[in-house]
């Protein structure tokens, strides 16, 4: 394969919702370049792009896929991507590495929920963006629809390059403004024949060509001169227009096409070729050190690794973009993040699962390599004289979480292993054992999402699984004083057990003076600190242990084991099991044995005295409470506004932003259940949601009886 200079690479990623002909545009363009003989249907589980099991099983993409079509002397990386927002780590790994983003759009629907995403995501990452309007051979296509929301819902600097002359199932032709021709296809598509514009379209076609002229000088001051002077611009003059204009998100171009008829197709290969910026054209990525680092196939060579996937009888592949430099087969490169050497004995381009041997790469190719050490995803690869690395990929964050359990124990080990390997593939599936819930769980972006694992797990792992809820890691604590006592004693021959601990337990508050005087049950109690310990605890609050102890009636050696007893007891609540926090333990009086005594009588009279006091000291069950953000449509703002009161929330604000109605909450994580599917239904899935653990609450009085009564039920089962 031939080995292209900088210049001659263009960086393309597809995104739109599913449906809206994405991947059936990518098969096109292979069939263009010649790389595949005939094209492919999503429907018939043929095509290059959707090849993994899952996504035949599932009849979509579920995985973005690299593609690369050679056309007219230039290569053209594409970067096909799932259009359902539960699989949108795929477009947050490609625009990562992508020049600009090619937004499809279905003329039968107008802008789905999946194109607002995606949009979203091209604003986030600054992306130039141009709209493909594609099934314009259907009969219920509405050309003039589709351009009306795009305008409202994207940017009214939506420009149509391309409009459709017949639309419906008869269509075969589009009206080109750059070239003020009528392109005409024959039944089969491919290349199109260039004719004059039938002069009932004349005027029209004018009149949009004047727009798109003025947009593009627009961009370019001297553009303007040129237009003011002329009242025109020539086709290359436009093009250059266009292109500052796609660089600066100030202009994104509209074209139309019918991918499945491959109608439209090479005239847009040719407004990539033309038009869209060439990796060195664009803002350089900005390292950990701060520093540019710009396109140059001259420069000390770097790569980052976006992308790893697993293939069969091939290993774990390792997807990047040479950021810098020039690589060739068997370079040696450090890995930046570990510190380790790697060698790339082998360079592919890749075009789903085909791959093809290249020597060589240059600054903004995008290519894989195969059976690397250490290296994964969001890796930096460099010469050896550099030590920085590339940022992280900004992932969504997760917002579905469900507790997943092996059928069968004996698959616990391998559960674990798969599910780190899926992760590997899909940062935006994220494993978190639970010691305090006892519980794996499992975070996603969905309920989807998380059915896809599943099915992962069955099919390709051979584990079998089920969904478990997963419990809410509630924390106790204390409301008032309260004052306890309890006598260890314990005699079986020989040696026996004995130890009494007084102990008096309070809230704990930022700032509190220690203790000098206990006013309780109408009675008061003087203690005299002589010790003081502060416990930052590992899941939050504090716990306080103040040695009060006079006289010597506790040796302070059981100290510590009465210390270990409280720690048992904080580790697992008298109330829910749930771990306790912010309490203050004033040890004051106690008896020993001089035989029986030992540190583990000690650690038992502590903990049940602990115990005992806090079930006395107005006991509260306190919950993780997280700030949600939504951003919803204004038809939808009052029903999403009702299911959130429904759900205890407490409404912080309201704003509007980009074209949504922000809603900001602040929600008890136990009513957080499933809401990505509730949200998604109430919202026809045009909402988006986040959400940032804040602070624990405490949680209502009726519901705290059933959660004691739910532990005490569990209690007597076990």
């Amino acid at each position: 394969m031939k080995v292209y200079q900088t210049s001659e690479i263009r960086n393309i990623t597809l995104a739109g919702n599913a449906g809206s002909g994405k991947t059936t545009f990518a098969e096109a363009m292979l069939l263009n370049s010649g790389l595949i003989s005939r094209m492919g249907e999503v429907s018939s589980k043929t095509t290059v792009s959707d090849y993994h099991e899952v996504e035949h099983e599932q009849g979509g993409s579920v995985y973005s896929t690299l593609l690369y079509a050679e056309w007219k002397k230039n290569k053209i990386n594409v970067l096909d991507n799932p259009g359902a927002d539960d699989f949108i780590a795929g477009l947050a790994s490609s625009l990562s590495v992508a020049d600009s983003m090619l937004l499809f759009l279905n003329a039968q629907n107008a802008v789905e929920v999946g194109a607002e995403v995606a949009w979203r995501y091209s604003d986030r990452f600054n992306k130039p963006t141009m709209f493909v309007i594609n099934h314009l051979d259907h009969d219920k296509s509405n050309f003039e629809k589709t351009i009306e929301e795009v305008r409202q819902k994207f940017s009214k600097k939506a420009v149509i390059v391309q409009y459709p002359v017949n639309i419906g199932i008869d269509f075969d032709a589009v009206i080109d403004l750059l070239k003020m021709k009528m392109l005409k296809w024959k039944k089969e598509g491919g290349i199109a024949t260039l004719v004059d514009i039938p002069a009932g379209e004349l005027e029209k076609a004018e009149e949009l060509q004047n727009e798109l002229i003025e947009a593009a000088a627009e961009n370019d001051e001297s553009l303007m001169e040129i237009f003011f002077e002329k009242e025109t611009l020539t086709e290359d003059e436009m093009r250059a227009g266009i292109q500052t204009g796609l660089i600066n998100r100030e202009m994104f171009p509209i074209f139309c096409a019918s991918a499945r008829s491959n109608m439209g197709v090479t005239r847009l290969m040719d407004f990539i070729t033309n038009v869209l910026p060439a990796p060195n054209l664009l803002a350089a990525p900005v390292n950990s050190e701060g520093e540019e680092v710009v396109c140059k196939s001259d420069a000390p060579t770097s790569l980052f690794v976006f992308k790893n996937s697993v293939e069969p009888h091939l290993g774990e592949v390792l997807m990047f973009r040479v950021a810098s430099g020039t690589i060739k087969e068997s370079d040696d490169l450090i890995n930046t993040n570990r510190q380790s050497k790697e060698r790339l004995s082998q360079l592919y381009v890749v075009a789903g699962n085909k791959r093809e041997k290249v020597p060589e790469l240059h600054a903004g190719d995008i290519a894989a390599t195969v059976k690397l050490k250490s290296t994964k995803a969001e890796h930096t690869l460099a010469a050896k004289e550099i030590s920085w690395t590339f940022p992280p990929i900004p992932f969504p964050e997760p917002r579905y979480r469900v507790a997943f359990k092996a059928l069968n124990e004996s698959d616990d080990e391998k559960l674990g292993e798969a599910l780190h390997r899926i992760h590997d593939e899909d940062p935006t599936v994220i494993l978190e054992y639970s010691k305090e819930l006892k519980q794996l769980i499992v975070h996603g972006r969905g309920e989807h999402h998380l059915n896809t694992v599943k099915w992962m797990l069955s099919k390709l792992f051979k584990i079998e699984i089920e969904f478990v809820a997963p419990k809410i890691p509630y924390r106790e604590t204390i409301t008032k004083v309260a004052r306890s006592y309890y006598r260890h004693k314990k005699q079986s021959g020989g040696s026996g057990q004995f130890g009494e601990v007084h102990l008096v337990i309070e809230p704990y508050k930022e700032g509190m003076k220690d203790p000098s005087t206990y006013r309780i049950n109408g009675g008061e109690l003087t203690v005299n600190v002589r010790g003081k310990e502060e416990h930052d605890l590992p899941w939050g609050g504090k716990l306080v242990f103040y040695n009060c102890i006079v006289g010597g009636v506790i040796d302070t050696r059981f100290l510590p084991a009465i210390m270990k007893g409280l720690m048992e007891k904080m580790e697992e609540g008298p109330l829910t099991g749930s771990y306790a926090r912010d309490i203050c333990v004033s040890v004051f009086d106690g008896k020993m044995h001089p035989v029986d005594s030992n540190e583990i009588s000690f650690k038992i009279a502590g903990a049940k005295a602990f115990s005992d006091a806090f079930k006395n000291a107005g006991p509260k069950i306190m919950e993780p409470v997280y700030d949600v953000e939504v951003l919803v449509p204004s038809d939808r703002m009052g029903d999403v506004m009702s299911d959130l009161q429904g759900r205890r929330a407490m409404i912080q604000g309201m704003s509007s932003e980009k074209g949504f109605e922000k809603i900001e909450a602040r929600v008890p994580l136990a009513e957080m259940g499933k809401y990505s599917t509730v949200l998604s239904s109430i919202t026809s899935g045009r909402a988006m949601f986040s959400m940032k653990f804040v602070e624990y609450a405490p949680v209502p009085g009726d519901l705290q009886g059933d959660l004691l009564k739910a532990y005490a039920a569990e209690q007597d089962d076990d």
